[in-house]
């Protein structure tokens, strides 16, 4: 099995092979990059409008997906250059306008204090009619969209899926701890991005590397620093990331839609990676 190889030590050896990837920026409040973080934001508001009745919002569906596209100026996320929405309606008379007339407040609402450019190409429902949805107008798929789970593509991804796998999968566990280590990284003030890898070899407990990139943004410390404290403040096994973040609880359902990342740590343990209560350690492992 996965774990004779790591026995030597007693310890759960990783289910496979892999590289996995976690990030963090100070671009939003979640420490997320601006694209994905207003995508999900965008969809959230139309969601919990949809479940009120709220006016005609209550007349569309529950299938729906953004993007938004953001220029960046100096590195700073500057406004929106382009908006796709694309959301099921169950009235069949409504086209492409009615659409927008009904999400846009919705959209400028999300956006918040996120321009939008003068010259913004919005595309809201650019099929026409978006009446069938879910599992009656798309069936088959699996794995799940690994880059709207992460980081809208801001972030580079090792390739494995998240969803349908547990936590003693490393595709999963090890990319969730390695989004908490960042975003501490970045909580702590140590830098403003947090680029995290960690790779495993199937039997072999420990990560075979840690490697961290910070993007020329560290605040008076080096990745190699920053390497040397995430090996002292957290175990990196998967037994040890299981045991670190509470994974063994069924607190998995919420991730199915808005993302594994950038979410609210629940009482329920749910995103319990997205807790920031590493970065004292993290900043005595640096001082030490």
């Amino acid at each position: 099995g996965v774990d004779s190889a790591a026995d030597r030590q007693g310890e759960e050896g990783a289910g496979d092979q892999g590289i996995m990837f976690g990030y963090a920026c100070n671009e939003t409040p979640d420490l997320m990059p601006a694209p994905i973080y207003y995508s999900h934001r965008i969809l959230e508001l139309l969601s919990a409008a949809r479940h009120k009745g709220e006016g005609e919002v209550g007349k569309l569906g529950p299938d729906a997906k953004s993007q938004v596209t953001v220029r960046y100026i100096d590195g700073k996320a500057a406004e929106a250059t382009s908006i796709v929405l694309s959301t099921q309606h169950l009235d069949e008379s409504w086209d492409s306008k009615k659409v927008r007339k009904v999400v846009e407040p919705y959209i400028r609402e999300a956006l918040g204090d996120l321009k939008i450019a003068d010259d913004c190409n919005w595309y809201i429902n650019p099929t026409g009619k978006f009446v069938i949805g879910g599992p009656d107008g798309d069936a088959g798929l699996t794995g799940r969209k690994i880059i709207v789970d992460t980081y809208g593509g801001a972030a580079p991804h090792g390739g494995g899926a998240f969803s349908g796998k547990d936590t003693t999968k490393v595709d999963r566990s090890a990319a969730y701890a390695a989004r908490y280590l960042a975003k501490n990284v970045v909580a702590a003030g140590l830098a403003e991005r947090c680029t995290i890898q960690l790779a495993y070899a199937i039997g072999v407990a420990q990560p075979l590397s840690v490697y961290v990139d910070l993007d020329g943004t560290g605040k008076g410390v080096t990745e190699e620093q920053v390497e040397k404290a995430i090996r002292k403040v957290m175990d990196l096994s998967p037994s040890g990331i299981r045991r670190h973040l509470d994974l063994n609880k069924p607190i998995y359902a919420k991730t199915s839609a808005y993302g594994h990342f950038g979410r609210k740590p629940g009482r329920d343990g749910s995103f319990s990676w997205e807790k920031t209560d590493l970065t004292k350690a993290l900043k005595q492992a640096i001082a030490a």
